[in-house]
């Protein structure tokens, strides 16, 4: 070991005459915090979990969220409910209102899923079965009274409406199957 002395003497011959004692000690501990290793890179913080909704694609499920756990949550769908929901909007196009009642009455009470979508499904075929009535009627008005021509107007209407029902029932069926609430826009809910 060196003793103060020693220490003094080995400064001294390194410090040009002028510079005082503790200026070259700091100096030399800069020096050899400059030659030091660099110190390892602490590893990145884990990525926040995403909630189900913003998933990396539709229908994922996340197992470490409480939500999913049909237990803990009341609102939770099974992939039969979400199965039953889409049919539920795939009977709409196939059969119109009356394959959509006829599951709805059965899967009603097992599931509240399939509930909400039939109750939707129907009102919404409802109310298109009352647009499209409601347009045959003003077309046979218009019809007798501008002798045919108000007939032009009516059935482009009725077409533009139908194939914005078919779009608008694709969706619904998309969307139960993804699991979501989904309901209809412009529709008369006559079961609530």
């Amino acid at each position: 070991m060196m003793s103060d002395e020693t220490t003094e003497t080995i400064h001294e011959a390194k410090r040009p005459p002028g510079i005082p004692v503790e200026s070259v000690e700091s100096v030399e501990s800069v020096v050899q915090d400059q030659l030091a290793p660099p110190q390892m890179p602490q590893p990145p913080e884990p990525a926040p979990m995403l909630p189900v909704a913003q998933a990396n694609y539709p229908g994922m499920v996340d197992p470490n969220n409480p939500l999913n756990n049909p237990l803990n949550n009341q609102f939770a769908t099974t992939p039969d409910d979400r199965t039953m929901g889409m049919l539920v909007h795939l009977l709409a196009l196939l059969t119109g209102f009356l394959g959509t009642l006829i599951l709805w009455l059965i899967k009603k009470d097992q599931s509240r899923f399939v509930d909400h979508h039939g109750k939707e499904a129907i009102n919404f075929q409802l109310t298109i079965l009352i647009y499209v009535f409601g347009l045959m009627a003003l077309g046979i008005v218009a019809g007798l009274v501008t002798l045919g021509l108000g007939l032009f107007l009516i059935f482009p209407l009725m077409f533009v409406i139908s194939i914005g029902a078919f779009i608008l029932e694709i969706m619904a069926c998309l969307a139960a199957n993804r699991g979501e609430w989904h309901r209809y826009p412009m529709t008369i809910r006559f079961i609530k």
